[in-house]
Parts: structure tokens; C-alpha cells; sequence
């Protein structure tokens, strides 16, 4: 892959039933702790003001893109507490649908191979993001749930219009 995509493992998830460490597994990504993360590394964190869009493509080629693989459920306050320390560029990703079988049809609640795969993909790294969707069952599922709003995230020329697809997909599901 041209980006390298960074794990940062804590909190209760399951091993096994890890997304995150099944990229590590398929060497698709890095286990790292935060020290071995570069500075300029992008998080993806729903800690973040700052959404993710096509802007953070040179950012992520040069420095990476990193993700926390824990539990929803359980370890949201570890979740909170590594975005809050991390000292380097923190993204939301845009809403979407979770293709996974724990999550499935929910906004926004993305197993941690769907973060990557939507962030490659929104940033342009289309065949990389087809790859990370690749290893899973459901993988195809995520990606027919969300084909029109990737590619128009992809598209978005500003976080301005980033935020307006957003706003529309989601007053077309009555979720504002």
C-alpha cells in the first residue's frame, strides 16, 4: 500500500474478531504504539472537530494515517483519552453506514477496516480501500451501503461541501 496505515491497539476488543489487527495480520497495516506513530500521522477519531475530506490526501501519503482498535462499547472514554493527548492531526470521517455484521446500518459506527477503507477512499486511494474491503465477508456490503456518498466526498472540493453532503444524507435519513 502507498499509505502506511497505523494500529493503535487498546482497550477490550476481542483479538480474534479484530478488523484492525486482521489488516495488521494481511500486512495491510502497522501495529504501533503513539510514540512510533510519526507527528504528522492523521488520526481518525470521533474526537475531532475537523472533518475528514480529498484535503487530507498529501497529508496521509506523506505521514500515514492511523486508527484506535477498541471497543465501541466499552472503551470510548480510551478512545477519548488517546485523541485528546495525540499530538498530531485528528479527522472525523464524514457520516456513513456500517456495512459490518455487528453494526450494520448504522451511521457512523464503522469497524476500524471501514475508517481506513472510507478515509483511503475519500482521499482518493480507491484500489487501496478496495483491498482493505477485500479481506472481509461484508466488505462489498460497506461499500454498496456507501458508493454514492464516497464518491462524493471524493469529489468535495472544500470541507464546505464535505459538511453539505453530509448534512443532506443525513436529513434524508430523519437523523436532523
Amino acid at each position: 500500500m502507498c499509505v502506511k496505515v497505523y494500529v493503535l491497539r487498546f482497550g477490550s476488543d476481542d483479538p480474534g474478531k479484530s478488523t484492525a489487527l486482521k489488516l495488521v495480520r494481511k500486512g495491510l497495516a502497522i501495529k504501533a504504539s503513539i510514540n512510533e506513530v510519526p507527528r504528522c500521522c492523521v488520526l481518525l477519531t470521533v474526537f475531532s472537530n475537523t472533518i475528514f475530506s480529498p484535503l487530507d490526501r498529501e497529508l496521509i501519503e506523506k505521514c500515514g494515517l492511523a486508527v484506535v482498535d477498541s471497543s465501541w462499547k466499552r472503551d470510548i472514554k480510551v478512545i477519548e483519552d488517546i485523541s485528546n493527548t495525540w499530538r498530531g492531526p485528528k479527522r472525523i470521517l464524514p457520516a456513513l453506514i456500517a456495512g459490518n455484521p455487528i453494526n450494520y446500518g448504522y451511521v457512523s459506527l464503522l469497524s476500524s477496516a471501514e475508517a481506513v477503507a472510507a478515509a483511503l477512499y475519500i482521499a482518493g486511494f480507491i484500489d487501496e480501500a478496495l483491498k482493505v474491503l477485500s479481506l472481509f465477508k461484508w466488505g462489498n456490503t460497506f461499500l454498496a451501503l456507501n458508493k454514492d456518498l464516497l464518491e462524493s466526498y471524493r469529489n468535495a472540493r472544500s470541507l464546505d461541501e464535505i459538511v453539505n453532503i453530509q448534512l443532506e444524507f443525513l436529513k434524508s435519513r430523519n437523523l436532523i
